[in-house]
């Protein structure tokens, strides 16, 4: 029996987030002449790509699969388990991230790698601005929220608790799931809920 969900790992936009991760890993080893991660633990580089190569297209499918739900359910509860897997995703990736990049060459070569391969901020942004943007469309988020300015405050919001859990511990301040129901509360997409 087909399962009705399908591989995140087979689709077209998993197989281009892969080769731009392979194009950025390229573009970081040719820049090292001899294929070597220069000024950081060996492998380092090597394991947060990999880890980048494997996590980020199934995060992106998670966003992208937005599109499905515009005009279903309610937004809050729709964009619940997006905040949550988004905390969790940030976590590992920074994990791998901050021991990769301890030197300042190693993160200038990422940079100018990541210029080529379109591999920046925006992949996150766009699929969840435009999921709150339809959502406007039909009336289901405030005429007064900015799809792209919330969607970049939702991420940031996962983005810094993982960062915090990461340099704190889990026990340290709230948990994950208070966490993304509060990141998702203070959004205020709600329609009914009109500035005074």
């Amino acid at each position: 029996m087909a399962t009705p969900f399908p591989d995140p790992h087979r689709s077209r936009l998993t197989q281009e987030t892969r080769n731009h991760v392979l194009e950025l890993a390229g573009s970081m080893k040719r820049a090292d002449g001899d294929g070597a991660t220069a000024m950081a633990a060996p492998g380092r580089v090597d394991l947060f790509l990999a880890l980048l190569q494997d996590r980020l297209p199934v995060w992106l499918r998670i966003l992208h699969d937005l599109s499905h739900l515009v005009g279903k359910g309610n937004v809050a509860d729709n964009l619940l388990p997006i905040a949550r897997a988004g905390i969790d995703y940030y976590l590992e990736i920074q994990s791998a991230a901050l021991p990769a990049f301890s030197s300042p060459t190693v993160t200038v070569r990422y940079r100018a790698a990541v210029r080529g391969t379109g591999l920046g901020p925006m992949p996150d942004v766009a699929p969840l601005a435009a999921y709150l943007a339809a959502e406007q469309a039909i009336g289901r988020v405030s005429a007064h929220v900015d799809p792209m300015a919330s969607a970049r405050l939702l991420l940031a919001g996962c983005f810094q608790h993982a960062y915090y859990e990461m340099l704190t511990g889990s026990d340290a301040s709230l948990s994950r799931d208070d966490t993304a129901e509060e990141i998702v509360r203070e959004l205020r997409l709600d329609a009914a809920r009109q500035p005074a």
